[in-house]
């Protein structure tokens, strides 16, 4: 590569922004990191950690000062609230010579996005479907009594890499021919939760039991760690009723890196230690 970005990415310290750094990183760019507090941010040698909230815009103008590309997330704020502040964050943007912008889809309209499409610059919508680090939220029930507790056990899904998903964002912002797209990212594999639960126990090396829950027994679950409302209709929907997108593959993946998605067995292998007793 020879001429090297230098990328401002938001949300740096998330499950997807890390995986953006990180790709950037890997690809021989600048990369500046952006988070509340700089003191608790920790990121590879070579990542600058710049200060700033994207619910105060104005905070972004030292960070965006000679940055070429920038991604962004859609909420922000102690309490993750829709962020209004987009219209602000594209005019510096634009003011400081950014050129490409990267939003990552936050599951449906935002207002951000909204300002992100309206604007000047480049921009690509990174659309991936279920994360295959969600997997890691089993990971008490696989260590202490080996097994899965889950409703809707027929459900499908084309789960993503969280790294892939970081690619695809990191190709988008230093490249050119993204701009105006909308890219779904799923991984290369529709799969069954007992696809998922075996793939699981293969990388850790002891069997896994998938317990069916009744729907009443998940609501009764989720209300007692205490998920919001908004968050448990989500979840009943997303799970009994997985859209079209969610359980298709897309080969978005391979079209824009040049290469594969990776499988969920390679995500299990990689923190197979997550699963172990």
């Amino acid at each position: 590569m020879t001429n090297p970005e230098n990328i401002l990415v938001t949300g740096a310290t998330g499950t997807v922004g890390r995986q953006v750094v990180a790709e950037l990183l890997a690809r021989g760019h600048c990369v500046r990191a952006l988070t509340r507090d700089t003191a608790k941010a920790e990121f590879p040698a070579g990542v600058e950690v710049v200060r700033g909230d994207l619910t105060d815009p104005d905070s972004l103008a030292p960070a965006l000062e000679g940055v070429t590309g920038l991604h962004l997330i859609t909420f922000g704020g102690a309490y993750f609230a829709p962020l209004e502040t987009g219209p602000r964050i594209l005019e510096l943007a634009r003011e400081a010579g950014v050129r490409r912008v990267t939003v990552l889809h936050g599951g449906g309209p935002s207002p951000l996005e909204d300002a992100v499409r309206a604007g000047e610059l480049d921009w690509t919508v990174i659309m991936p479907v279920e994360f295959m680090s969600n997997a890691l939220q089993w990971a008490d029930g696989i260590k202490n009594a080996d097994e899965v507790r889950e409703p809707f056990t027929d459900r499908l899904s084309a789960m993503v890499h969280e790294g892939d998903i970081g690619a695809v964002a990191a190709v988008a912002l230093t490249g050119a021919g993204h701009g105006g797209q909308e890219y779904v990212i799923t991984g290369p594999e529709v799969l069954t939760l007992k696809d998922k639960v075996n793939a699981l126990a293969a990388a850790r090396g002891r069997e896994i039991t998938l317990v069916g829950m009744s729907e009443e027994e998940a609501l009764g679950q989720w209300r007692a760690a205490g998920h919001p409302q908004e968050v448990i209709d989500f979840l009943l929907d997303a799970y009994g009723n997985t859209p079209r997108v969610g359980r298709t593959v897309a080969g978005t993946v391979e079209k824009v890196t040049g290469r594969p998605a990776r499988t969920f067995g390679q995500w299990a292998a990689e923190h197979a230690d997550a699963f172990r007793p």
